[in-house]
């Protein structure tokens, strides 16, 4: 049974990079004035990248499932709610990082590194990583937007061989984590800025670059630059780009397409997990 489920895990990936393949990716001759950018969480790995990362240590004993379930059920509250809700991002601001609040930094990093070979490898999307393989193929750069702290955006990048990464800051004092944010979360508008900010100092044209993302909450993003992809997209994402017509390509399949929204629905503990968030869900909506 196990070598029944590697083999259709290794078709899945392989028919992911066909479909990678027959996307038009705007890529030709290295063009030191394009680059292309990622979102991460259900676009180039499934699930969210800081659930795995703090679901790595709980396994650790840093903190307790209990922590991890009501860590998860925000998560996928701000995820389905917080582009539109100010409260819901001053929230997520106040808990983000928190539950690395007295941790090192040179632990945190190297503890990404561990989760990341351990987890999150083989969450990546093998069609999305094609297309942002291309790009590097071509001569081109390529970074990760996120609202992940960059530490770990960075370890996924290094681990992908892209150029770099753009994430979430966490205040350190000493090399310590202090359990707040400097600035904002890399979220909706904030990742437009971020990428505006990148171009003006790489010297890019953003009429040149690529982006892909997921969400809807990344269409500022997505509108900035002249090749805009919707990857695994949520509906208004989907609505968006089919009114525009604008590229899409969904690797996900069945049952599991329509749970990718859920920042917890891979690995172990999903299905409790996703009972939680959607229970949580439904008594905001009723309120």
């Amino acid at each position: 049974m196990r070598r029944l489920l590697r083999r259709r895990t290794e078709a899945e990936k392989a028919g992911e990079v066909a479909a990678a393949a027959a996307i038009s990716t705007p890529v030709a001759d290295p063009d030191p004035t394009a680059a292309a950018f990622f979102d991460v969480d259900n676009t180039m790995m499934r699930g969210a990248s800081i659930y795995h990362f703090a679901r790595g240590l709980a396994s650790r004993g840093l903190f307790t499932t209990s922590d991890l379930m009501r860590f998860a059920i925000g998560q996928a509250l701000f995820r389905v709610r917080g582009n539109e809700n100010p409260e819901h991002i001053a929230r997520a601001k106040q808990t983000a990082l928190a539950f690395v609040a007295g941790l090192k930094v040179e632990d945190v990093v190297r503890l990404g590194e561990e989760i990341y070979d351990e987890v999150m490898a083989d969450r990546i999307w093998a069609g999305t990583r094609a297309l942002a393989q291309a790009h590097v193929d071509a001569g081109q750069r390529v970074w990760l937007v996120t609202a992940t702290p960059v530490e770990l955006s960075r370890v996924i990048a290094q681990r992908l061989g892209l150029t770099g990464a753009l994430g979430t800051v966490a205040a350190t004092e000493n090399g310590v984590y202090t359990g707040h944010l400097v600035g904002d979360l890399l979220h909706g508008p904030a990742k437009a800025e971020a990428v505006k900010a990148l171009a003006r100092r790489e010297g890019l044209d953003l009429t040149r670059c690529t982006a892909y993302s997921d969400s809807a909450n990344d269409l500022p993003l997505l509108r900035l630059v002249g090749h805009p992809y919707a990857i695994n997209p949520d509906s208004e994402l989907l609505e968006h780009a089919k009114m525009n017509g604008w590229a899409v390509r969904d690797f996900r399949t069945g049952r599991r397409a329509t749970m990718i929204g859920l920042p917890i629905a891979a690995g172990a503990g999903a299905i409790a997990g996703g009972v939680a968030a959607a229970i949580a869900l439904r008594r905001h909506y009723r309120g």
